[in-house]
């Protein structure tokens, strides 16, 4: 059973990775690229799909890498699940904190044409936010790779 929960864990803690890497790496430069009315608008497009499902796949990948950290039978698996656990939690904790915030504010407007009078172009912030969680997000899947090699 643990070796199914450690590629479990792998899967779900790689497509975290990976999926913040990606936007990292290319989303993010096409927004950046952008005139604001447009980025609002592509920001909207963009979170539809997004917005469901990443919370699912964080948590359950810190589910899984809390309990092999409590059940695994070598203890250095057991201190790199229970580490990377801690940096898949700070990976939800930067979204829903930080960058899930952000994309309510720019949801909330309803035409990107006409922006409100005191609009701040959420970008750079978000950016910071994103990859501060996509930082976590590698570390978490390098510990994981690391924690079930030692199984």
């Amino acid at each position: 059973m643990t070796e199914v929960l450690g590629i479990a864990v792998l899967l779900g803690s790689g497509v975290t990775a990976g999926v913040l890497f990606a936007v990292a790496l290319s989303v993010l430069p096409a927004l950046f690229a952008m005139e604001t009315g447009t980025y609002v608008y592509a920001h909207k497009l963009l979170g539809r799909n997004w917005d469901p499902t990443m919370p699912v796949v964080v948590l359950t990948s810190t589910l899984l890498a809390a309990v092999l950290a409590l059940t695994a039978d070598d203890g250095a698996a057991q201190a790199l699940f229970a580490a990377a656990a801690v940096l898949l939690l700070g990976v939800s904790a930067v979204s829903h904190l930080c960058n899930v915030p952000i994309n309510r504010r720019v949801k909330s407007v309803e035409n990107p044409d006409e922006l409100p009078a005191d609009w701040e172009d959420p970008r750079p912030l978000w950016r910071r936010w994103h990859l501060l969680r996509t930082l976590l997000a590698v570390l978490a899947l390098a510990l994981n790779a690391a924690a079930v090699t030692a199984l």
